[in-house]
């Protein structure tokens, strides 16, 4: 798809059906201030403004050279002003090698270099109405960034310089002051490699997504129940469907020490034209303690596999999951445990992450192998970042002796 083809007429009674159910959660109709005019709206607006330069390097084993990609991403956008409850919101979205462009972008050609997946583009990145009937309630239509829980299903892969964003119809609301609902429908997804990359289906992917989410705070903690059901109209093989629940909360043991606890459970079968091979399971572990503002974790992450099919994940923000040398983009047949540690804290203003993982196929007895990483990061003044992040992968039975690290600066408003 272009960066304006969107398929308005195949998501337009959901998107009533959404509209009407947000009128009904908020308890009101399009009243809003009637003394706002159209024009006030329209030039009441903000301005957002993300700049983001980063150098990442690969040294990767069986690729004859190291990549070193020094890359730049803008985003510049605006939100209009709210008329009747409606507003507006459009932003704009380039990445530009500046300095070294010796890596493999997936669109330049240059195979000789790791892959660095930060293509040169310009597309545009979010363009949707937005209705706000109340603070209970909210309905966006068009093209949006889209985060559900910590991103494991669907995310915006924030981490790359080009998010990925969906043409959807969403909506989100409060049945009661502990009870959110959220629902939506997703039409085309606009991945990560850009707009115009030379790959059709890397630039965009058909789908067909509807999906539920309902979660509940108990003094535990929140519980959320969800179903996605993925169509992919470009690979009919890859379709899928999730039905799970997560847990997450916080105990305080004491002043400065608390409890942190979690756990997910999803089933993943076939859907539509998929194969019946299409069945896996997902499970996920993770306590934590937090004392004297430093945050200790253990888990384990769990995507089944029998030999044949792995459970799957395309539109997370898989960055975040399974080590930051992004060994595990896709899921091996075999499946894959994660077992992992981290430490995390701040000094004199700076965050610092340590993260150790040890991966083995879920199927059988093979050892994929280990990760370890580091990062460390400050913010300045709310509006300016700088960063530095490592990580080295030690492969035994998947994948290949991998080294990347990264520095950025990033400027926001």
């Amino acid at each position: 798809m272009n960066a304006c083809s969107f398929s308005i007429h195949r998501i337009a009674p959901l998107a009533l059906a959404l509209l009407t159910a947000a009128i009904l959660l908020s308890g009101t109709a399009l009243a809003g201030d009637e003394g706002d005019s159209i024009t006030e709206a329209l030039t009441g607006g903000k301005v957002n403004f993300d700049l983001r330069w980063r150098y990442e390097g690969v040294d990767q084993d069986g690729v004859p050279e190291n990549a070193k990609a020094s890359t730049a991403r803008l985003r510049l956008g605006y939100t209009t002003g709210a008329y009747h409850g409606l507003s507006a919101f459009a932003e704009f979205e380039g990445t530009w090698h500046v300095g070294s462009d010796s890596y493999d972008s997936t669109a330049n050609g240059q195979g000789e270099y790791p892959v660095v997946a930060d293509p040169e583009d310009s597309e545009l990145n979010q363009a949707y109405l937005a209705y706000k009937g109340s603070e209970r309630c909210e309905v966006k239509l068009g093209r949006q960034r889209i985060k559900l829980d910590n991103d494991r299903f669907i995310g915006n892969v924030g981490w790359r310089q080009n998010e990925q964003t969906f043409d959807a119809v969403t909506a989100s609301g409060k049945i009661t002051d502990k009870t959110k609902l959220t629902l939506g429908y997703i039409n085309n997804v606009n991945r990560i490699f850009g707009e115009h990359h030379p790959d059709e289906t890397r630039a965009d992917l058909d789908v067909s997504i509807p999906w539920i989410h309902v979660s509940h705070e108990f003094p535990l903690g929140t519980l959320t129940g969800y179903s996605h059901f993925l169509e992919n109209e470009d690979a009919p093989a890859a379709s899928h469907r999730n039905v799970g629940v997560r847990f997450t909360g916080m105990h305080e043991l004491s002043d400065r020490m608390n409890l942190l606890y979690a756990a997910e459970y999803a089933d993943q079968s076939d859907y539509e034209d998929a194969p019946s091979t299409v069945d896996a399971e997902y499970q996920w572990i993770e306590l934590g303690l937090t004392a004297r503002k430093v945050t200790y974790k253990v888990g384990c992450e769990v995507l089944g596999g029998d030999g044949t099919y792995g459970f799957a994940t395309p539109l997370a923000t898989l960055h975040a999951f399974n080590g930051w040398t992004d060994m595990f983009l896709s899921t091996p047949p075999e499946g894959l445990e994660d077992l992992y540690v981290a430490v995390a804290g701040k000094l004199k203003g700076w965050k610092l992450l340590g993260v150790y993982h040890d991966f083995a196929a879920d199927e059988g007895s093979a050892d994929w192998g280990d990760e370890l990483g580091f990062l460390v990061a400050r913010k300045f003044k709310k509006h300016y970042g700088v960063g530095f992040k490592y990580a080295t992968y030690g492969a035994d039975d998947y994948g290949v002796d991998t080294d990347k690290f990264w520095i950025w600066l990033q400027a926001q408003r």
